[in-house]
């Protein structure tokens, strides 16, 4: 029996306002908070929340036989709170079906895990706590940022306790194979890589409604049977996608929705199951080992990071940013650390690309890289004034070592003091009551 994995990724990045020059430190709110209260809700209304009622009613009609999994980012939870908390208690519906599994993402969907092994680790943690906290459920199933993966990656996962990692079936790391199966991770080999099927994916996310393509019009009969025509022997037809698939991408006239809602019916006539990533992962042992030296991504042609770091802006900018990495997490302060985490958003580094930037607010790559590199010097200012670059990092961590015992040194007398405080009335009140007798 052959299976389908659907995921559905979620994220959108804070909109950056206009940063001049002359605002360099003088200004340290770095955010559009109208233009990011208006995207949330536009992505919101148009797709997100009708995909997550639409799979609601997958998972009820199939009567709990539809399964797949959702990927939303740290931040893009934070803006379903604050701008869009029905949202949240969509997800806690779609998580008490136990039919969808919530994979763990970075953060802030940023690089880190290419850059600052420490900032890879945090981030993944902070989001399964975040994730754990919100909605009450836990995974061992990893999906980094644009389904980033490498051998490095895998065995910083493996370390992390991760069972499970997603990346694209990209035919430099395929060569001859397919990604309709499981495989292991050639660097942490207890480690299973799903790989997605590029093809059945950008069917839906990129030629759904074209005309032109030679499958138009696509509907869930002709899409049920394509997969069950797959090769006998393989498993898996692993299909993920940008949840604004469902709504922007191809919008709602297109039937997009209810091609969606009428597969679970042609699917299993065709007698095709559904699954989450980690019960593939469970289900089925790996047929062979996947060897990524190199990172790569499920975006552009050469499916690497060239449309986040291939020109020199692009390559400043992160260079700049990770050069403090260090120092950042040696730092208390709250806003600082804040506003580290939502700069390393992937997409600011997209609209950089001269030849693809991206749902962009700039006019141009060059537009984009001052913007992000204006806001970026007033965000270095900040972190020098606290932290030299005079002093080295090694001894910078000693500095902080000494002041956080100290604190603690001094917390503990505090403590006694209080302690001491409050049996001294008790041995007055027992010494007077002594002399009386």
């Amino acid at each position: 029996m052959k299976n389908i994995c659907f995921c559905f990724q979620m994220h959108a990045p804070y909109a950056l306002k206009r940063y001049r020059f002359f605002e360099i430190g003088q200004d340290h709110y770095y955010y559009d908070d109208m233009q990011t209260e208006d995207r949330v809700s536009h992505i919101v209304e148009t797709s997100y929340m009708p995909l997550c009622h639409t799979l609601a009613e997958m998972i009820r009609l199939s009567k709990g036989r539809f399964h797949c999994a959702l990927s939303v980012s740290g931040i893009m939870l934070e803006m379903f709170e604050q701008y869009a908390p029905e949202m949240i208690d969509l997800l806690k519906e779609l998580a008490s079906t136990g039919a969808v599994e919530f994979v763990v993402s970075p953060y802030s969907y940023s690089l880190a895990s290419v850059y600052s092994d420490t900032e890879a680790v945090e981030q993944l943690t902070k989001q399964q706590a975040q994730v754990k906290q919100l909605l009450g459920v836990e995974s061992t199933t990893a999906c980094l940022s644009e389904l980033l993966y490498s051998d490095e990656i895998a065995i910083h996962l493996h370390k992390m306790g991760f069972k499970v990692v997603m990346t694209e079936g990209a035919k430099h790391i395929l060569s001859w194979k397919s990604p309709n199966y499981v495989y292991s991770s050639s660097a942490a080999p207890k480690l299973k890589v799903l790989l997605r099927n590029t093809n059945l994916s950008d069917e839906l996310a990129f030629h759904f409604s074209d005309p032109a393509w030679h499958n138009f019009p696509m509907d869930g009969e002709k899409y049920a049977i394509a997969i069950a025509q797959l090769p006998e022997e393989e498993q898996v037809a692993n299909i993920w996608v940008g949840a604004e698939t469902f709504g922007i991408r191809q919008h709602a006239e297109t039937g997009i929705f209810d091609f969606l809602k009428a597969l679970p019916y042609f699917a299993m006539e065709q007698s095709l199951g559904f699954m989450t990533p980690n019960e593939v992962a469970k289900k089925f042992a790996a047929s062979d080992a996947i060897v990524s030296a190199y990172p790569l991504t499920w975006a552009g042609e050469a499916k690497d990071l060239s449309t986040y770091n291939g020109n020199d802006l692009q390559q400043e900018a992160l260079q700049k940013l990770y050069a403090v990495a260090e120092r950042v997490h040696l730092c208390q302060d709250k806003q600082l650390k804040r506003d580290w985490l939502i700069l390393q958003d992937v997409n600011y580094l997209h609209y950089m690309n001269h030849i693809d930037q991206g749902a962009t607010q700039f006019e141009s790559a060059y537009d984009a890289f001052i913007n992000y590199m204006n806001i970026l010097s007033d965000f270095l200012q900040r972190v020098e004034e606290q932290y030299p670059t005079t002093i080295e990092n090694e001894e910078l961590n000693e500095l902080l070592k000494t002041i956080q015992n100290q604190e603690k040194e001094i917390e503990k007398l505090e403590k006694q003091l209080k302690e001491a405080k409050k049996e001294s009335p008790k041995k007055y009140c027992t010494k007077k009551t002594a002399k009386k007798e």
